[in-house]
Order: C-alpha cells, then sequence, then structure tokens
C-alpha cells in the first residue's frame, strides 16, 4: 500500500489529529519536513494522496519549495492522486492552480464558525455548520473548477474541492489541544488581550478547549473518512 506524502512547512504545524485518524485506520504516511530541508517529491504517484499542514509563511514569500510543492500538486490533479490542505496548504494548492492567495480582508484567530453550502455537507458528516480553528492572514480565490463548500462572515472562501476528490480548506480541522497549546506559547503577541468577533484572546481560546477539541475531531473525521476513499492504490 502506497503511503500518505505529508508535506510539513513548520516545526510547529505537524499533521496533529490527521496523523492519529491515519493511524488509527492503518493507513501508511510518510512525513516530508520541508522545515527540515527535505525535497518536494517529484511524483505524486508514488503515494496515495497528498496531505499539507498549515505554516506561517505565505505562500507569496520567495521560500525555495514554494514552486517544487506548485509542480507537484499540479501533478498531482492531473494524475487524480488526491490532495486535502489545511490552511497554508490549501493556499498553497489554489495557487497552484492559479488562484490569486492575498492578504485576508479580516484576519481570523480563534473558534470560529464556518457554514457548509447547500450541496457540500456530506463531506462534514451532514453538518450544515461547525466550528472550526482559524489562524490565518491570506485567504485564497478559488482556483478556476473548483467549488467552494465552506464560508463565513470574514472570508467567504473557507473551503473548496476539486473534482469532488480534492479538498483545501482555509480553517483548520486538524487541531488537538497539544496543537493549539503550541501555538498560543508561540505567538502570543498575536493574539489581543480582549476577542472580537474574528480575533480571540488566549483565555477564550483556551476555554471549554476539550469540548471544542472532541467535537472539531469529529468534523475532521468526516472529511479525513470522505477524502480517503478517493486515495490512489
Amino acid at each position: 500500500m502506497r503511503p500518505i506524502a505529508i508535506l510539513r512547512f513548520s516545526r510547529t504545524e505537524g499533521p496533529a489529529y490527521f496523523a492519529d485518524w491515519l493511524d488509527a485506520r492503518g493507513l501508511p504516511w510518510q512525513l516530508v519536513a520541508l522545515d527540515a530541508g527535505a525535497h518536494v517529491p517529484r511524483d505524486p504517484r508514488d503515494f496515495a494522496g497528498i496531505g499539507m499542514m498549515g505554516g506561517p509563511m505565505s505562500v507569496n514569500d520567495a521560500l525555495p519549495w514554494i514552486e517544487p510543492a506548485c509542480a507537484l500538486l499540479r501533478d498531482a490533479v492531473d494524475a487524480r492522486v488526491p490532495v486535502i490542505g489545511h490552511c497554508l496548504g490549501g493556499q498553497l494548492l489554489a495557487r497552484a492552480l492559479g488562484a490569486t492567495v492575498a492578504r485576508a480582508a479580516q484576519t481570523e484567530i480563534g473558534w470560529i464558525d464556518v457554514d457548509a453550502t447547500a450541496d457540500a455537507a456530506s463531506w462534514f458528516g451532514e453538518r450544515q455548520r461547525f466550528t472550526a480553528f482559524q489562524w490565518h492572514y491570506d485567504a485564497f480565490e478559488l482556483p478556476r473548477g473548483a467549488t467552494r463548500v465552506l464560508a463565513n462572515a470574514f472570508n467567504p472562501n473557507q473551503g473548496y474541492t476539486i473534482d469532488d476528490r480534492h479538498i483545501g480548506l482555509q480553517c483548520h480541522v486538524e487541531m488537538t489541544a497539544d496543537l493549539v497549546d503550541t501555538w498560543c506559547r508561540a505567538a502570543p503577541d498575536e493574539l489581543p488581550g480582549v476577542s472580537t468577533p474574528a480575533l480571540m484572546s488566549e483565555a477564550d481560546i483556551r476555554a471549554g478547549l476539550d469540548a471544542r477539541i472532541a467535537h472539531l475531531n469529529g468534523v475532521a473525521s468526516s472529511i479525513y473518512a470522505r477524502w480517503a476513499t478517493k486515495r490512489a492504490h
């Protein structure tokens, strides 16, 4: 069985619940730690799927792995090797397919609701709305041929699919309590002292964390299960 390649762009943004979900189902995966100097794979057909995590950088930064990663993703879409992108990963897939990624109309940090479009709820366990985790400054436009599947009041493009096989997410669904803790410790200066609708304080991010994570794990499980049915064999 071919592994799923998981591209990591930052040590602080590993696969978290995505890896937990794959492990629980005996689905092999291979970490490609670009932050540690690993090279972008050349042929997507070596893998059953390609997953991409988040990162504090922009896809518009002059980083040596941006264009090789975009080439890999274009080849994956052409070869029907399923791709899933979380936040930066969703932005990278959008850029690879010709869409604009730029500063978001509204920075989002914290637990924020997103809405599934009318015909996309099956990706999310038939949920019409759920609370996702957000931490982003950029946002993507939809690539040509993509279908919007998630939206919210702050940034309309929260998720899209391509050929009902590939999915790019602006929000984070891979969160664990440890990952939330890591990010809050890594960037406390990015968090406001008092919450607003789009920017949560650290205290509010941590409030009721176990219940929030349990809910989000359920959403992520629905997404990953749907995506995994498309994996190459």
